[in-house]
């Protein structure tokens, strides 16, 4: 699936991935391939993205992304403040705060 994540200065992350993990409002969940459509907000808490091995990502660096290895697999971890998921036809796409 293709995810993109966006905060009001600029767009942060975009690439293909595996999956992503995300804090709901009504707790945590996770998202794969094909995954049925949904809308919902998020609260503060950390986004992890398992990310697609080998593939060109675009991922601007700043002091809210933090990129580290885990079981050989790349895993991006993301804190947010809150915001908005939107997933469709295998785009993910979080507005963040």
């Amino acid at each position: 699936m293709y995810l993109e994540i966006v905060t009001p200065e600029a767009t942060v992350f975009r690439a293909k991935v595996n999956a992503v993990k995300v804090p709901g409002h009504d707790g945590e969940f996770q998202m794969l391939n094909n995954h049925a459509p949904i809308v919902s907000t998020l609260t503060a808490g950390e986004v992890k993205i398992n990310m697609v091995p080998g593939k060109k990502n675009e991922v601007k660096t700043n002091a809210d992304v933090i990129m580290s290895q885990n079981n050989e697999k790349d895993v991006v971890f993301f804190n947010i403040k809150g915001g908005v998921l939107e997933m469709k036809d295998n785009k993910a796409i979080i507005l963040a705060d």
